[in-house]
């Protein structure tokens, strides 16, 4: 069976996150995981609110920066935590997803830190083999 998994890795002071899974999408949402979690336990996030998000990106890995800095922008004037995602990947380039979470609950979620954005250090957006797909940037905090 494909590993579906996120992960953290180290930067300096900053925190780079990991999707891993079988499909470009299932890579995307798996990283939108670790990046909740840079802030919180995603598994104590509940599902109660729904959040449509779009964004296009000439390769995947631009891609996958804008997804999470849509994320990162939903996450901040909404005032929102995700702990599910349902990434759709269009011609390459046009994403269309869909995310649920919660209000922040600050006694409840006990927030870490607060991602400001994406960036393009240590980007990586790939199949390393025909059942495993990565997507990794390092996220500023």
């Amino acid at each position: 069976m494909p590993d579906t998994t996120w992960e953290h890795f180290p930067h300096d002071a900053d925190m780079g996150v990991r999707g891993i899974g079988p499909t470009l999408e299932t890579a995307f949402e798996q990283g939108a995981l670790a990046l909740t979690a840079v802030v919180t336990d995603p598994e104590g996030v509940a599902e109660t609110e729904e959040v449509a998000i779009a964004c296009e990106g000439p390769d995947p890995e631009y891609l996958f920066v804008d997804w999470l800095n849509a994320l990162i922008y939903e996450m901040s004037t909404r005032r929102l935590l995700f702990s599910r995602f349902e990434v759709r990947i269009l011609n390459g380039y046009r994403l269309t997803a869909t995310a649920w979470g919660e209000p922040v609950d600050r006694a409840r979620h006990q927030p870490a830190v607060e991602v400001k954005g994406a960036t393009f250090t240590a980007l990586k957006v790939g199949q390393e083999t025909p059942d495993r797909w990565v997507a990794q940037c390092v996220v500023d905090v």
